[in-house]
């Protein structure tokens, strides 16, 4: 319930908000579990980014207000973020590892900061933004961690990716790749082949996918 009143409830507020207040552009902070979610977190994230991307159409009369959305990975250091879970547990000789082939995308916050910083002076609105971020091994995290910790196995969580997606294959057909990032283009009003919104974007190839 909490899911559902803070990412979908309160996006639909905020966005209403915005457009009575007459704000100019909003930046709305995405995650990776939005693509392709397999839980009900991640189900609520994906329903904010189609709610902020989709509420750039006018209606009512028409507004000013321009959504864009910032997709990307765990922030490193962040609550309830694996390193600070790793370094708590540290000193006990053992870490809880759920897989070995686990992998997250990570990201620093000034990395994040500066995300949304570059959609706010890029957008036209209805763009989703997604940084290209390293990944890694949570079990290669651990050993940098706590190179002299014994590993305990304990499977995934229920709700839990093995690998986690920030660009599903469904989002191919609308994206683009830029040096240090990728834009997924809305495809309402012929958006997506908007050449305000793709600049000097190159189109990624059918059925790919960023995970």
């Amino acid at each position: 319930f909490e899911c559902v009143k803070t990412n979908i409830v309160g996006a639909m507020n905020l966005i209403d908000a915005c457009i009575d207040q007459g704000v100019k552009k909003v930046v709305a902070l995405s995650t990776d579990k939005a693509s392709s979610p397999i839980n009900l977190y991640g189900a609520t994230k994906l329903a904010s980014d189609k709610l902020f991307i989709a509420s750039n159409s006018s209606y009512a009369g028409g507004h000013k207000t321009s959504f864009s959305v910032v997709r990307y990975g765990n922030v490193m250091g962040s609550r309830g973020s694996v390193i600070p879970f790793f370094m708590s547990a540290k000193d006990k000789g053992t870490l809880l590892i759920t897989d070995e082939r686990m992998t997250r995308f990570m990201i620093s916050l000034d990395q994040g900061v500066d995300l949304v910083w570059n959609a706010f002076n890029d957008m036209i609105g209805g763009e989703i933004y997604v940084k290209k971020i390293p990944s890694m091994k949570v079990i290669d995290i651990a050993r940098t961690i706590a190179p002299n910790a014994k590993h305990k196995i304990i499977g995934m969580r229920p709700g839990e990716k093995l690998h986690e997606e920030m660009i599903s294959k469904e989002d191919s057909y609308s994206t683009y790749e830029y040096t240090r990032h990728y834009k997924i283009l809305p495809q309402i009003n012929e958006w997506s082949k908007d050449v305000k919104r793709i600049k000097d974007g190159k189109k990624v190839p059918e059925g790919f996918f960023y995970n």
